[in-house]
């Protein structure tokens, strides 16, 4: 009888402590938890915009943010395409250091045209197997314009995978542009990867 009991109770305990273990995303990701990433990352930008930080310095906590909440990988290789497939451990490495640098750089620069202004949050609506989450950007002197954030946990964790700005998908976009440098490159990765470091 007490070791039917005790079996019970290491049973439990072991359950409690795989439980304990378990990475968030055992949970599958719901709109609330969807919601509450982009209201962090809108709060975020919304303290750098407010900051009074030189543009440099905006520019590199934007880069942070991009890093704490946005699945950099998948959008990275997603702007490479097919020829993501070709790179070896170390040109992925140096790529997605590169392509996060030149992001930082572009989409950061336009901080300057938020100072004075504000992101808020609207809704959420589930698209397939991921999220949208639906805000509004006001800023001084220009119509309020939708800023949306696509937001999945097949990564592991909950972020966002793509933001689109008036109807434009920075994913989209970027694999063009990207392709466009690959191409002047003749498909060199390693020269893509270079001029990406100074792209932005």
């Amino acid at each position: 009888m007490q070791n039917k009991f005790l079996m019970k109770r290491r049973g439990f305990l072991t359950a409690v402590a795989a439980a304990a273990l378990l990475p968030s995303h055992a949970l599958a990701l719901n709109s609330r938890q969807a919601e509450v990433l982009v209201n962090n990352v809108v709060a975020d930008i919304n303290k750098v915009i407010g900051s009074g930080k030189s543009l440099s310095g905006m520019i590199r906590e934007f880069e942070g943010i991009f890093k704490r909440y946005g699945d950099v990988r998948i959008i990275a290789r997603s702007a490479l395409g097919a020829d993501a497939r070709r790179m070896s451990g170390a040109q992925e490495r140096a790529y997605i250091s590169a392509f996060t640098g030149y992001i930082s750089r572009k989409y950061g620069k336009r901080f300057n045209e938020f100072v004075g202004g504000r992101i808020e949050v609207n809704g959420t609506r589930k698209v397939k197997s991921f999220y949208e989450v639906q805000g509004t950007a006001h800023l001084k002197g220009q119509s309020p314009f939708e800023l949306n954030f696509l937001v999945s946990d097949k990564s592991g964790k909950d972020l966002f995978f793509d933001m689109i700005i008036e109807g434009i998908s920075l994913r989209l976009t970027e694999k063009s542009e990207i392709g466009a440098m690959l191409d002047k490159r003749r498909g060199n990765i390693d020269g893509l990867i270079s001029d990406l470091k100074k792209a932005g």
